[in-house]
């Protein structure tokens, strides 16, 4: 069985899989939205936590973590970010359209049917360098930055290591300081931060979570060994279309083959047969 880094008891919220698990509850969702936007929200029906979507056939999948729609019919895209791949606010941009695609029916011409659209992003780091917690963009014109497109889409970048806390709601200031030191003895004012504490806590004392934490560990283990095995065959591929130009006999080429990739015999000539 393979070994996860961390058992459930030690994840943060900053870790994709108890986020999605916890943002599964619609109060949960509810009152980290609420904290987030500073106003009431009405989810409707239930969250859904790694929605799968597929903007076209030859296109990448991309996992949305939670997508989730408002009595408003606002449309909620709540992501976790822990490490800077310097391509988030792009990335943004692509989820956007991604989810934009799937709310208009197709040959619909009346783009007035978009949904408003939220994409929220919540990281352990300062992507814009500013010392701000949030950084809330939508779109205006250069020009005059009074005039507002008003096209409903709205993105989002919460940063947990924010320093203007006279410039933010000290909810929201909480919010993010439990989100990533989730495990710590952290004194909570707010009913809202302290509700979702406590579903937290409920999903760590689950053991049919826990359970399901170990299988998609392994699950992605498994991927990587596979992604690995994958990114082998490709490189051998290569190099036995480069011994056939050389001229070299099939026992020369599962020789090399066995020396250079440490497998069995009976490993090196599978390979050759099959790439033959």
């Amino acid at each position: 069985m393979a070994k996860s880094n961390k058992s459930l008891q030690e994840l943060t919220l900053l870790d994709r899989f108890l986020f999605s698990e916890a943002v599964e509850d619609a109060d949960f969702l509810q009152n980290l939205l609420e904290i987030i936007l500073g106003k009431e929200i009405v989810l409707k029906g239930f969250p859904q936590a790694e929605k799968e979507q597929k903007h076209s056939p030859l296109q990448r999948f991309i996992r949305l973590d939670v997508w989730a729609e408002d009595k408003e019919h606002t449309v909620y895209d709540t992501e976790v970010q822990q490490k800077d791949t310097k391509n988030l606010p792009k990335r943004s941009r692509y989820y956007q359209g991604v989810i934009d695609s799937k709310l208009l029916q197709p040959g619909d011409p009346d783009f007035n049917k978009l949904k408003d659209v939220y994409i929220i992003i919540i990281a352990p780091f300062d992507l814009f360098g500013k010392e701000r917690y949030q950084y809330t963009f939508g779109a205006y014109c250069d020009e005059d930055i009074s005039v507002k497109l008003k096209d409903g889409a709205t993105r989002i970048f919460l940063n947990t290591h924010g320093k203007n806390k006279d410039e933010v709601n000290p909810e929201l200031v909480e919010l993010l300081d439990y989100i990533e030191h989730t495990n710590d003895n952290i004194k909570l004012k707010s009913s809202k931060v302290q509700k979702i504490k406590e579903h937290v806590e409920r999903i760590k004392s689950s053991e049919e979570i826990e359970v399901r934490y170990m299988q998609a560990w392994e699950e992605r283990a498994l991927d990587k060994m596979e992604a690995k095995e994958e990114a082998r065959e490709e490189v051998i591929h290569i190099l036995i279309e480069t011994y056939e130009e050389l001229g070299l006999s099939k026992e020369e080429m599962m020789k090399r083959i066995q020396e250079g990739f440490s497998v069995s015999e009976n490993e090196a000539a599978e390979y050759v047969n099959k790439h033959l």
